[in-house]
């Protein structure tokens, strides 16, 4: 087996919790009201336009949903921080657009202006290392030298809710399952502990009651296919560290982990966890930094 691409296929084809999840209509209301506190609404008033397919075919968002017919909100989950974000929501919202314009019948080439909804674009991180997080993210900012004369927006970053609502338990379910993986592996047994701890501690219980069966089947892909990229990771490690001690050389690792980052297979901070470098080092010392 092509571990490098099927499995990777296999990776992008699956379903998420946090997708499925925010897929229903119920959460994904609770969604938008714990980000617009003043706001109501219900679930008639939410229609998902989360992208089946985009423009890039390794591209695909996570939640895109209208409200009322006057918001798209598109909603990502990070837990490897990545300021690229950004580029992946231009390239989400335009897409989400181009469907919108063609499920309206509204021709771009038409005399008449087009209706569109506004954009509302957040990004839920929910990795460890929160101090360098930014409150949002700037298209314009970050990538066109500060010039918001052609082209810009801004990408929203939560990194947990409040008083208990949608967003918080989702942060809390990723935690208590991080704390289950490091217990017990990427396994059935660590799934399983998730869902009834979450279930005794009031996270997400609805959710984890009424589709048990199909969030502890979500869960086990995942994990299956990220068990199997991480031997394959371990694996290519071993062999370079293996070459280099026989030649008195540690540059092989180095190599390895680089072409893991070009492959789409790591990324940068993964990398860099694994060659014992801040993110800084690595890019300097693999060159990736000027690329």
């Amino acid at each position: 087996m092509n571990v490098t691409e099927e499995t990777k296929s296999k990776y992008i084809a699956k379903d998420s919790v946090f997708r499925n999840l925010f897929g229903i209509k119920k959460y994904a209301a609770q969604l938008y009201m714990a980000l617009h506190p003043d706001e109501t609404v219900t679930e008639d008033d939410i229609e998902h336009v989360t992208l089946e397919s985009v423009i890039m075919a390794t591209l695909h968002n996570d939640v895109g949903f209208k409200v009322k017919d006057k918001i798209i909100m598109l909603v990502e989950q990070q837990s490897t921080w990545t300021e690229n974000i950004a580029v992946r929501m231009l390239v989400y919202l335009a897409e989400t657009y181009y469907d919108y314009f063609k499920d309206t019948k509204q021709s771009l080439y038409d005399e008449p202006k087009v209706k569109m909804p506004k954009p509302d674009l957040y990004v839920l991180y929910t990795g460890t290392d929160k101090k360098n997080v930014p409150p949002y993210i700037s298209l314009s900012e970050s990538y066109l030298g500060g010039d918001n004369s052609v082209l810009d927006f801004k990408v929203k970053v939560v990194t947990d809710g409040k008083d208990g609502d949608i967003i918080q338990q989702y942060v809390r379910f990723t935690k208590i399952y991080n704390e289950q993986v490091k217990l017990y592996g990427r396994n059935a047994k660590a799934v399983y502990e998730t869902i009834r701890i979450c279930e005794d501690e009031n996270v997400l219980a609805d959710y984890m009651k009424s589709r048990e069966r199909e969030v502890s089947g979500i869960m086990l892909a995942f994990s299956d296919v990220t068990s199997e990229l991480n031997l394959y990771v371990d694996s290519k490690v071993r062999t370079a560290e293996a070459i280099g001690e026989a030649k008195g050389e540690t540059k092989g690792i180095l190599s390895t982990l680089v072409g893991l980052v070009k492959d789409k297979i790591l990324t940068i901070p993964q990398a860099a966890q694994r060659a014992n470098m801040t993110v800084e080092e690595f890019e300097e010392k693999s060159g990736l930094k000027d690329e």
